[in-house]
């Protein structure tokens, strides 16, 4: 599936193997894994969505690529989207799930149940 974006991509590619393999070591060298049952984890998750809420609250409608906003916003909607997404690939992880797997299942779940219309 091509990208749709018109804007332009300044980083590689990182695959979730990669991400949760680095956060599973984060929270292993801190012995965290022992609060990180799939409950707590999704209430941590929950708590992160509704900080990436607070940024958009307010702002009413945001055009894409975001061009009208700081870099200092910018960085703060990076820093909690990726909170959300590390939490996400965490969750998966603990309860045994192949997220991108699941993703793309979904994708052809989701053409299925909505097809192309003429």
């Amino acid at each position: 599936m091509e990208s749709q974006s018109k804007f332009p991509r300044k980083f590689k590619d990182v695959s979730l193997e990669e991400l949760r393999d680095k956060v599973a070591e984060f929270a292993k060298v801190r012995n965290w894994d022992q609060y990180h049952s799939p409950r707590n984890l999704l209430l941590a998750l929950v708590g992160e969505v509704g900080e990436l809420s607070e940024i958009f609250q307010w702002k009413g409608e945001v055009e894409r690529g975001l061009p009208n906003w700081s870099s200092d916003d910018k960085k703060h909607l990076e820093e909690e989207i990726s909170d959300v997404l590390l939490y996400l690939v965490q969750l998966a992880d603990v309860c045994g799930l192949d997220l991108g797997q699941a993703a793309l299942s979904k994708i052809v779940k989701n053409a299925q149940k909505y097809p192309l219309r003429d």
